[in-house]
């Protein structure tokens, strides 16, 4: 197969119904152990990886997920392209609870994470132009896909990636805004940019689960993020189950 189909659930996705299980590989990298076995079946009759980005169950904060283990073992499995599932909270006025967004751009506010495999050991030390950090046919293929199961996704915007695993000050996201950011969430970096270095394609489906700090009338709840996490979600599996038709149409 010239193309395969790899899946990063997130928060809230750390299973993907309807994924037919063959195969449960325990990968073991030169980076160390991923956060997860990566899952192989078929969803629709259609071969898919998938690996939970925090663990099954959830258990891995955002800055100690192992980013550069997780992507090798997708690619060391074949995969061609990546749908990476994204929770995150909404900054600009557009991006409520529950939209969900499909973002072109990305800052990146994190530190200290490993967030290259060009460390002169692994592989020598190189630069890959990281302009535009998602990939657009992937991309057009997600709205086409959500336009046919009736689902509305906001084409655009900048994801701001924080280091986590706390939420962010309101004067965080007051600065975040004035430098662009759309939407808030901490495990988009170093994962697109460790897809460019792997040189696989990638598109982050993000789902807006809260107001960022300062733009709600309260605080913000655990009990309100699961609340739009669990509606949310399921908006996302049905995109994703017309997705993976139209991907091995394509």
């Amino acid at each position: 197969m010239s193309h395969t189909l790899a899946i990063i659930g997130g928060t809230g996705l750390t299973q993907l119904t309807g994924l037919t299980i063959s195969n449960a590989h325990d990968v073991q990298t030169p980076f160390g152990s991923p956060s997860a076995p990566v899952l192989e079946g078929e969803l629709g009759g259609m071969r898919v990886l998938f690996i939970a980005r925090h663990g099954h169950p959830h258990r891995i904060p955002p800055h100690l997920v192992n980013y550069r283990a997780n992507l090798w073992a997708l690619q060391n499995l074949y995969a061609t392209d990546i749908i990476a599932v994204n929770a995150v909270g909404g900054i600009t006025r557009n991006m409520k609870p529950g939209t969900l967004v499909l973002p072109k751009q990305i800052i990146d506010y994190t530190y200290g994470r490993d967030e290259t495999i060009f460390d002169g050991e692994f592989a020598p030390v190189s630069n890959v132009d990281f302009s535009y950090p998602y990939t657009e046919t992937l991309r057009e293929l997600i709205l086409k896909s959500a336009s046919k199961v009736g689902e509305k996704i906001l084409n655009g915007g900048v994801y701001g990636v924080t280091q986590g695993p706390r939420l962010e000050t309101a004067a965080e996201i007051f600065r975040m805004e004035n430098d662009g950011c759309d939407i808030v969430g901490m495990t988009g970096m170093p994962e697109a940019s460790l897809a460019r270095e792997f040189k696989l394609n990638y598109a982050s489906l993000s789902l807006v689960v809260n107001q960022a700090s300062g733009k709600g009338s309260g605080a913000i709840t655990i009990r309100e993020i699961d609340e739009n996490l669990a509606m949310g979600i399921q908006k996302v599996r049905t995109i994703l189950g017309q997705f993976v038709s139209d991907y091995y149409d394509s």
